[in-house]
């Protein structure tokens, strides 16, 4: 007796949507790529060819055809202890799952590369169509590789070279509201603790901090600390700072994972929050939220950011010149338990 074997369907290819359609193998792959227009009535016959035989593209094959590999890339020099944290949700983990779901609706997926020194072999060696930069610094170690190879690219956050493409974040606003409601919860006497890193976002709070203690005669003090161990850093700086002096009675200090060590410093120093010494920070992430008592601060709309990053991105993976983009929304202020005042009734 025979014995019977049945066999799988072969996969429906353009040649047989071509077929179908009456049109050629060429014209298929043009409707389907985008890359030259296709007259109306043969779309609606490629389009109702492939409806008709379940056609799915070949994402390899349509990217042998296109140069493209769907793929965009994110990369931060911010060291882990910043980025991401013991929790692996900090700030770097929020943009990245925002830039992921907005690539997909370009129909790409997300590398993302954890924070390295050298960037020269995942240049070499990994594919991708273009990177989005986490706030880079003076030195990054990506954007003169990426500029030199051509590598399309878009950081979020102002690069120091003029030539790259970007979203700006208003850090100079973010330190204006931070500032505001430390002086609205009473505070006379915070320091800023703030990066050694050459980050747009560290000039810029240091320049409000010192245009608005300057013109206002108040106490002032900017410590910069090394990324690296962020969070034990500054437990010492405000140790040592309220050895020196016992009058502080807030703290400024823009970087999550520092606000977090300024927290430990100042229960080691038994002083309590908000009723001995105020703390804002800047990113509204896990660690503002999870604080003893939460920590004031603020809604970036990183998933806005995210989107406008990946939409610049891929006009200039398209061969497109990016037009200045709009802003994103302006930071918003939330406000916790770190600086509510706190009312004693008799």
């Amino acid at each position: 007796m025979k014995k019977l074997v049945s066999a799988a369907a072969a996969p429906v290819t353009v040649v047989d949507v071509a077929k179908e359609a009456g049109v050629s193998p060429g014209t298929v792959s043009n409707y389907l790529s985008g890359k030259r227009r296709v007259v109306d009535t043969t779309s609606e016959k490629v389009a109702t060819a492939i409806q008709k035989l379940g056609y799915v593209p070949n994402p390899m094959a349509r990217g042998m055809r296109t140069g493209r590999v769907n793929t965009l890339a994110l990369f931060s020099s911010m060291p882990s202890s910043i980025a991401a944290g013991p929790s692996r949700l900090g700030f770097l983990m929020e943009i990245a799952a925002s830039v992921a779901m907005a690539a997909l609706e370009h129909d790409c997926a997300l590398l993302l590369v954890p924070p390295i020194k050298e960037t020269g072999g995942i240049l070499g060696s990994t594919a991708f169509d273009g990177a989005i930069i986490l706030e880079p610094d003076s030195n990054d170690p990506l954007l003169e590789p990426a500029s030199r190879r051509g590598v399309p690219t878009v950081c979020i956050g102002r690069p120091p070279q003029s030539d790259i493409a970007f979203i700006d974040l208003d850090y100079r606003t973010m330190a204006s509201l931070l500032i505001d409601e430390l002086e609205s919860a009473g505070a006379k006497r915070f320091p800023l603790i703030t990066s050694l890193a050459d980050r747009q976002t560290n000039r810029d709070f240091a320049d409000i901090y010192r245009e608005r203690t300057e013109r206002t005669g108040r106490y002032s003090r900017i410590v910069e600390i090394p990324e690296e161990e962020a969070e034990q850093s500054a437990a010492k700086a405000i140790l040592e700072m309220l050895t020196e002096d016992q009058e502080i009675d807030g703290v400024l200090v823009p970087i999550d994972a520092m606000a977090s060590g300024v927290m430990t410093g100042l229960r080691q120093a038994g002083r309590s929050v908000p009723g001995d010494v105020r703390v804002v920070t800047r990113y509204d992430g896990l660690r503002a939220r999870s604080e003893t008592p939460p920590l004031t601060a603020l809604n970036l709309h990183l998933e806005t950011v995210a989107a406008m990053a990946v939409d610049q991105l891929m006009l200039l993976v398209d061969g497109q010149t990016t037009a200045a983009s709009s802003p994103p929304p302006a930071p918003e202020l939330i406000r916790r338990a770190s600086t509510t005042t706190i009312t004693i009734t008799q």
